[in-house]
């Protein structure tokens, strides 16, 4: 049976700090307390804000501000709201002029459901508390929890992730184990290997008995095929792989879904897209994620990890494939921190959290920018040593901007890659957009 959470909405506000601003006047300003503010934004001492950052006020409702040109009426319509209702809320005419600048009250709304999955990948000989405490965390908000990841090999067996409590949490939270089925080989997808399974019957068979047997005996009521960088003449072998499995999984009553990259036309050129056709694999699967994200990466330039334009060009593409109910949209809980300037080959960039990130700002006091066409934070600074530096990273801002395009595109949901790094707010905004979904 489907389970929702609680109908209601409560939108919390998004307040982006200004020069001179403090922790107690913005909390006074939406009638708040800076305890509040710094609890949901993990706030540590002393307390300082960085100019520029995106902080979660924790509201019923939300507030707007009045821009040129508003009127009652194009504020509520676009809103979705009554503007009587909205002009009686605020106690003001119907007939009132608005003033530019002037805050109105937006009352709470009625939310949409959404599927959420998330990736975790345990590395090492054991997982981290950090992981755990993580998975944990994040449980509540997810309809799939997809330990990264059961690996094939080139027998048709499986080298299994490792494990440790997850299955207990997602047995606790009413979440679907979801078990992702790579190519991975020596740490890096193979196409060789890809080509070996997908043109081998055999080969193929012993890995779809194998898939079935280890769901049924960990309890995998998802299989998630993420099979990367395959030859392009492939191609039709992995439909007709992934046809004969979800028709073997159906019977056993197991779902199936796939990753696909994220493609903005059908002649993309390039071995992560060929090989992934998604008009023949989107009929297939039960749904598919979309892996809209990365296009700032550690080898590469730096820019934001997924800027909403790029990522709006591969949905855009998806939704004239299959049924945009299909489709999960990937997102990052990460961003980058280059070294400048930038040299080809050189060194990678780091991986930090949002949380990190923004911290790094507020230490360093240095402001934060935000950039309109990608809708994502980044920031410049200079370490120790001298050398420049520029981090782009997430907050409250970019990913509400995912969410405004779920909601306007109808998409089944969110995947995250991965948990184990700090991003408190997209939960908090995770769960004021939707309902989420929980099938068990």
């Amino acid at each position: 049976m489907v389970k929702t959470s609680k109908e209601e909405e409560s939108i919390v506000q998004i307040h982006v700090v200004q020069q001179g601003e403090t922790l107690n006047g913005i909390a006074k300003l939406y009638n708040t307390t800076a305890s509040a503010i710094i609890s949901v934004n993990e706030i540590i001492p002393p307390y300082t804000l960085a100019v520029g950052e995106a902080l979660v006020i924790p509201i019923v409702g939300s507030f707007y501000t009045v821009k040129p040109g508003d009127t009652l009426f194009t504020i509520a319509q676009a809103l979705g709201i009554n503007y009587q209702q909205l002009a009686a809320i605020n106690q003001i005419s119907v007939n009132q002029p608005l003033i530019v600048g002037q805050r109105l009250y937006i009352p709470p709304g009625i939310k949409r459901n959404i599927e959420v999955n998330a990736y975790v990948e345990p590395l090492g000989e054991e997982v981290s508390a950090n992981l755990i405490n993580s998975t944990s965390e994040a449980a509540p908000y997810l309809t799939y929890l997809a330990p990264f990841s059961f690996q094939i090999l080139r027998d048709g067996s499986l080298r299994r992730p490792l494990l440790n409590d997850f299955p207990n949490i997602a047995r606790t939270n009413n979440v679907i184990l979801m078990m992702v089925v790579t190519n991975l080989e020596a740490g890096q997808f193979s196409g060789e290997l890809g080509r070996v399974i997908l043109t081998d019957e055999e080969l193929q068979n012993a890995l779809i008995q194998n898939i079935i047997a280890t769901a049924n005996e960990l309890n995998f009521r998802d299989i998630h095929f993420d099979l990367e960088f395959l030859p392009v003449e492939t191609r039709d072998n992995y439909v007709n792989f992934l046809q004969k499995a979800k028709t073997r999984l159906a019977n056993e009553g197991i779902l199936m879904s796939v990753a696909l990259a994220p493609k903005t036309s059908d002649e993309q050129t390039g071995q992560w897209y060929e090989a992934h056709d998604y008009v023949r694999i989107g009929a297939i699967a039960d749904f598919v994620v979309l892996m809209t994200y990365e296009w700032g990466y550690s080898g590469g330039p730096p820019r934001a990890v997924s800027p909403i334009d790029e990522v709006t060009k591969v949905v855009d593409h998806a939704i004239t494939t299959m049924p945009a109910e299909k489709i999960m949209l990937g997102q990052n809980l990460y961003g980058y921190d280059w070294t400048l300037p930038y040299v080809p080959g050189g060194d990678y960039a780091r991986a930090l959290s949002p949380l990190e990130a923004t911290q790094m700002a507020r230490t360093l006091q240095v402001p934060i920018q935000f950039d309109d066409p990608s809708q994502a934070p980044f920031f410049e600074y200079t370490n120790s040593e001298g050398l420049e530096h520029i981090v782009w990273f997430e907050d409250a801002r970019s990913i509400q901007a995912k969410f405004a395009l779920i909601k306007e595109y109808g998409l089944r949901g969110i995947s995250y890659w991965k948990l184990g790094l700090a991003f408190p707010q997209n939960w908090l905004l995770l769960e004021d957009n939707f309902n989420i979904v929980k099938r068990v």
